[in-house]
């Protein structure tokens, strides 16, 4: 398969060379580690140690390896640990999370690309988070002799769609990877259903729960409470992990609410590093006073201004500041929705849109357990954060059901790491036989 895949996706580099061009020329993230990825040019490491290699496309998985890789060296000290990631703010948090540990780029899927960074690294063990199961790479892993995993595993309706109307060219594919990991058992008959032995998955739960902060007066957001200068009568509105129309939205919700609601401060948080400048434009022609957390050297002076938080790694301290807790990528239909385990369990009243497929289990249990409120449209979530802030008792009984339903779906990673050192040895007898 691999010598057919490789000319494929040089046909596709081919097809797509005017746009990629365009964007390596323009954009300075598709360019950093272009020639690591495309050559695999992972770290050399000595082949005399044992060694587990994790991989997290980008932030999100990188922030829930945190725990994985936290509990995987506690229980296997012995082991020396790698990590890989996709793209340029993955790898911007993983050398900030593990700063004792090689991080480096993840190879294109090339089979020349993944056979050298697999020799380089020399691993018994790859972990990859929640997918990015990419076929030249699973061959290639295979054919090394290392133990692969998926944990926290999930699949979008999309994909189990398309896995299921692929099974028999996928499920050679699957047979490659011994263990998947997954977070709910709707997603293991996903897996089953695209073709994957039964036998190779396991429902641990989303690690996500595990490891997240409940504490409004930690270091980092008693930190960030001082720097954007919240008071004690502030009414703190985040509206995190947002994209496109949904800053716009909020703008035009906190501009009709701001003269109702004494103390309301709106919070925006943009999902994506490339859109800080979109929305600091859309700021400036709307007229309403706003500061951008980068130019902070101090607490904010004027605090009837909306704070743009244009930096990377810092929404998990905002969303302790949040009363109300707008989950964005829900409202767009493009995205599938983002996190909302974090302001959860925090305690802030939570509200997100009609599409979060991507944490559909997690979306669906909040709302059933009234620990969250989720809204057909922009009209709807004015009427909830409306209704929120008006009536305290509800968006407290709103807030401790999050964080009581939080803390109740946590030891996902105590599961993995039994289901992980269970495929090692089972991977350890065969290879004594």
């Amino acid at each position: 398969m691999r010598y057919v895949l490789d000319p494929v996706y040089l046909l596709v580099l081919l097809l797509l060379s005017p746009w990629l061009i365009y964007q390596v020329l323009t954009k300075p993230k598709y360019r950093r580690g272009l020639l690591d990825k495309l050559l695999g040019r992972a770290p050399t490491l000595p082949s005399s140690s044992r060694r587990a290699w994790f991989h997290g496309v980008s932030v999100g998985e990188i922030h829930l390896l945190r725990q994985v890789i936290a509990a995987f060296r506690q229980r296997h000290p012995d082991w020396d640990c790698v990590v890989s990631t996709t793209t340029e703010t993955g790898l911007q948090e993983a050398q900030k999370h593990f700063a004792d540990l090689p991080v480096f780029f993840f190879p294109l899927d090339f089979s020349w690309a993944v056979r050298r960074a697999l020799q380089r690294v020399d691993p018994e063990l790859i972990v990859l988070a929640e997918g990015e199961l990419w076929p030249n790479f699973l061959m290639a892993a295979k054919d090394h002799g290392a133990t692969v995993v998926v944990v926290n595993g999930r699949l979008s309706p999309r994909s189990a769609q398309r896995y299921r109307r692929l099974r028999r060219l996928t499920g050679p594919l699957w047979r490659r990877i011994d263990l998947f990991a997954v977070q709910t058992r709707e997603y293991a008959e996903a897996f089953e259903a695209a073709a994957v032995p039964p036998d190779r998955i396991r429902v641990t739960e989303s690690v996500k729960y595990d490891g997240v902060q409940t504490d409004r007066d930690h270091d980092r957001v008693a930190s960030m409470r001082r720097l954007l200068n919240v008071g004690p009568s502030d009414r703190v509105w985040v509206c995190g992990s947002t994209q496109a129309p949904e800053e716009e939205i909020a703008l035009d919700i906190y501009r009709r609410l701001r003269d109702e609601v004494f103390g309301l401060r709106l919070v925006l948080v943009p999902r994506q590093r490339e859109r800080f400048e979109e929305v600091a434009g859309l700021l400036r022609r709307s007229g309403l006073p706003f500061v951008r957390r980068s130019t902070l050297n101090g607490p904010v002076a004027d605090r009837d201004g909306v704070v743009l938080v244009d930096t990377i790694g810092e929404l998990s301290a905002v969303w302790g500041l949040a009363e109300v807790a707008f989950v964005g990528g829900s409202l767009d239909g493009k995205r599938g929705g983002q996190n909302m385990i974090e302001p959860a369990a925090y305690g802030a009243a939570v509200v997100f849109g009609p599409h979060v497929w991507n944490f559909r289990d997690t979306a669906t249990r909040l709302v059933e357990s009234g620990a969250a409120v989720q809204v057909a449209d922009a009209a709807e979530l004015e009427r909830e954060v409306r209704s929120l802030l008006a009536d305290g008792e509800r968006q407290r009984r709103l807030g401790e059901a999050a964080r009581q339903f939080v803390l109740a779906q946590q030891g996902a990673t105590a599961r993995t790491m039994t289901a992980i050192d269970a495929v090692l040895k089972t991977a350890a007898r065969k290879h004594a036989a």
